[in-house]
């Protein structure tokens, strides 16, 4: 039987860096373009790129709790989940549960849809621009700059989705879920059995790092 004390590591430190400076740069992003600072606005924009990059590639080769494939649940476990939470039955999951799963493939597909818009998009007036704009027509580029500020409603929304739930743990189940995404680890008494360790191998974490800043490089470099 483990220690009442002891703890797991569930969400390894890059997972955790990545998250929160998510938190900061969506709203650094906002904070931005609300003030007009459209220079500073691209910076974020590219910095949220590379972000996301090593989060996909984290995804495919990082641990266990970060990979995709994990993450993915078909309908009858999604519907069981929500069965067992409509029943107030709540069992701390080893990773994302079901639902956090979907919320997480949401916030990345919005985020991919936001930042990549923000690249090729343009003012109306034309003054202001993506790194990328000079590639596609005026019309092209309202056309996705439209795209953008949709994508961003639809972000925020899925954000406050978020908070919603991680209030609605909190208060329904007493899980605080915000703890492990800072400490990085939960009792291990949440779990039925005894869980693997989770490794972070310096080779991969740079691998993931490189691609990103390839990636950041190389908007760079075609933007001119």
């Amino acid at each position: 039987m483990p220690s009442p004390n002891a703890r797991v590591l569930v969400w390894d430190w890059t997972v955790r860096l990545f998250h929160w400076l998510l938190v900061l740069g969506v709203a650094a992003m906002w904070w931005t373009a609300e003030q007009g600072m459209m220079d500073w606005h691209r910076r974020i924009g590219l910095t949220l790129l590379g972000l996301i990059v090593y989060r996909l590639v984290w995804g495919v080769i990082g641990p266990g709790t970060a990979r995709f494939a994990r993450m993915v649940a078909g309908p009858g476990a999604i519907m069981a989940y929500v069965r067992d939470l409509a029943a107030r039955r709540h069992r701390p999951h080893f990773g994302h549960n079901p639902l956090g799963s979907l919320s997480v493939f949401a916030m990345l597909l919005a985020l991919v849809t936001q930042v990549s818009t923000g690249l090729f998009a343009v003012d109306v007036d034309g003054l202001e621009s993506g790194p990328l704009a000079s590639k596609v027509s005026f019309e092209t580029g309202r056309l996705v700059a439209e795209i953008h500020e949709t994508s961003f409603k639809v972000l925020l929304a899925l954000i406050a989705l978020h908070v919603i739930a991680i209030a609605a743990y909190l208060v329904l189940f007493k899980d605080n879920l915000v703890r492990p995404m800072v400490t990085g680890r939960r009792p291990q008494t949440d779990f039925d059995t005894p869980q693997p360790p989770l490794r972070t191998p310096l080779p991969r974490i740079l691998a993931a790092a490189a691609t990103a800043a390839a990636t950041v490089y190389a908007n760079l470099a075609i933007g001119g």
